[in-house]
């Protein structure tokens, strides 16, 4: 059900560790360091899913299954009797007629001490028995104390209606289904968080990247004033230009605030992914240990993705789990159509003795045995109720079948929009890197030119937005890049183990 790679198991205790590449354990600090927090993708996601309130929540769920589930175990313990009572009773006295004529009885005492010990139960298999040991110590006064001891075993077995399967059983068998989709939820949660830090991640590296060069910007700009500047006091250019060269490094300065106020927000993105408390809120954003955005080119076949997606995604294991326990369902409406046929006996053995261990030894021997055998047969006259549910249930099978369907249908356009983003992503990293670098060199020509006179300050400066621009296209291209790779092992399922996540819940 579960990635090869990945361990995934559920007990009652439910605490969650993930361990990451050069880790022991798991993280072991949860909030942000006073300064220079520089941290990794890794660290990132160690610490979101440790604080992520949504997969703390998640993970109650299976909990509460697992206890469900040992509970319904409880139908197959035993029920362990006993009862003990004491009885007296006093009749009145009368004649009686004898031989030699009527004669007078004084009133009859007598006193019953009942102790009636017992088990009873139901086996895996629908065996329902009883054991039971009654024993009497009976006291009537003119008369010597005897007991009485009736130990039996009664024996039920079916052999249609509820042989193969029960209420019990498929109450299990259900549970079962239960926590193992509830445990797929929390691998969903999971898997979210896991694709949304490392987009954020990529994002934050990306914004800072793109203050860097709109600081690079500004700082053109700036010298290309400061120089027509310059040229204007020494007669060499036209006031008009140094406004121009001044207006672009307003517009230089403006651009760089906006880039500042996105990486601000972007930050905010990080620390609400990490679900950090109110008051590590204000703390030092985080900084990403990766400067730079590189694209390592992956060429993924889409019809493998489509396999591999209908193999591990968390929504279709569901789904075909949900028709399994369907399955479960209609094998036991189809046995409760069975009329029922129980075997049915017993075995026992009793004794009247004297004393209570003459009494125990009769027993033993097994003097007076007594057993039962034989079957009964109940027959519904047209077992209305049983049909319909049946009928009724198939049909809600097709439904869940239709589900999977549906799913698939999902999977399918998802995969092939993210193969499709992805190469068209690629092919973007490569294209954009080389508008750069031609804006560079086309930026690098015209300033050489304007030194000898050859051209106007007008046209840098317009090689110059020309390169901001390619150069955030660029990290532009990359950051959606390496998104789209995160994204696509989401959709296929294998997004923890890409990024070499070892989930384990306990």
């Amino acid at each position: 059900m579960f990635p090869k790679t990945s361990t995934f198991a559920v007990s009652a205790a439910m605490a969650a560790c993930l361990l990451l590449p050069g880790s022991d354990d798991a993280a072991d600090t949860l909030v942000p360091p006073p300064t220079n927090w520089v941290v990794s993708s890794d660290e990132l996601i160690r610490i979101a899913l440790t604080n992520n309130l949504s997969i703390l929540m998640s993970q109650i769920q299976p909990q509460i299954d697992q206890l469900s589930l040992n509970g319904l175990y409880g139908a197959y313990e035993p029920n362990l009797t006993a009862t003990a009572t004491h009885a007296y009773n006093s009749s009145p006295g009368g004649f009686q007629q004898t031989g030699s004529g009527l004669v007078f009885s004084s009133n009859i005492i007598s006193q019953v001490n009942s102790y009636t010990p017992g088990l009873a139960g139901v086996a895996p298999w629908g065996l329902s028995y009883t054991f039971s040991g009654p024993l009497q110590e009976q006291n009537i006064v003119g008369a010597p104390d005897f007991y009485q001891s009736y130990p039996s075993v009664q024996l039920s077995q079916p052999l249609l209606k509820n042989f193969w399967i029960d209420n019990n059983r498929y109450q299990i068998s259900l549970s079962k289904a239960t926590l193992k989709i509830d445990q797929l939820a929390l691998l969903n949660q999971i898997m979210t968080v896991v694709n949304n830090m490392k987009a954020a991640y990529y994002t934050l590296i990306s914004d800072r990247e793109l203050v860097g060069v709109q600081e690079i910007a500004v700082k053109l700009a700036e010298e290309t004033w400061h120089e027509d500047e310059q040229r204007v006091r020494a007669g060499a250019l036209a006031p008009l230009d140094e406004k121009q060269a001044e207006s672009q490094a307003a517009s230089a300065r403006s651009d760089l605030l906006t880039a500042q106020a996105t990486l601000a927000v972007q930050e905010n993105v990080i620390k609400s992914l990490l679900g950090l408390r109110r008051s590590d809120w204000t703390g030092t954003p985080p900084e990403p240990a990766e400067r730079i955005l590189v694209a390592v080119p992956e060429h993924p076949d889409v019809r493998e993705c489509w396999r591999i997606a209908f193999e591990k995604r968390p929504d279709m294991l569901q789904a075909k789990l949900k028709a399994q326990a369907q399955h479960v369902l209609i094998k036991l409406d189809f046995n409760q159509m069975f009329p029922e046929l129980d075997l049915i006996g017993g075995y026992g053995r009793s004794a009247t003795t004297l004393t209570f261990d003459s009494n125990l030894d009769a027993i033993r021997q097994g003097t007076n045995p007594n057993y039962s055998f034989g079957a009964m047969l109940t027959i519904p006259l047209g077992n209305t109720s049983a049909r319909s549910k049946y009928k009724a249930d198939k049909a809600a099978l097709q439904q869940l079948l239709l589900q999977i369907k549906q799913v698939e249908l999902n999977i399918i356009p998802a995969i092939d929009n993210d193969v499709t983003k992805l190469r068209t992503d690629l092919l973007r990293v490569d294209s954009t890197r080389q508008a750069r670098i031609y804006a560079e060199e086309a930026l690098q020509a015209e300033q050489t030119k304007l030194e000898h006179g050859k051209s106007t300050s007008f046209v840098v400066l317009q090689l110059q937005q020309t390169l901001t621009s390619r150069r955030s296209d660029e990290i532009q291209a990359l950051a959606n890049y390496n998104i789209d790779l995160d994204q696509l092992a989401f959709d296929e399922g294998t997004i923890l183990e890409r990024n070499h996540i070892d989930l384990r819940i306990r």
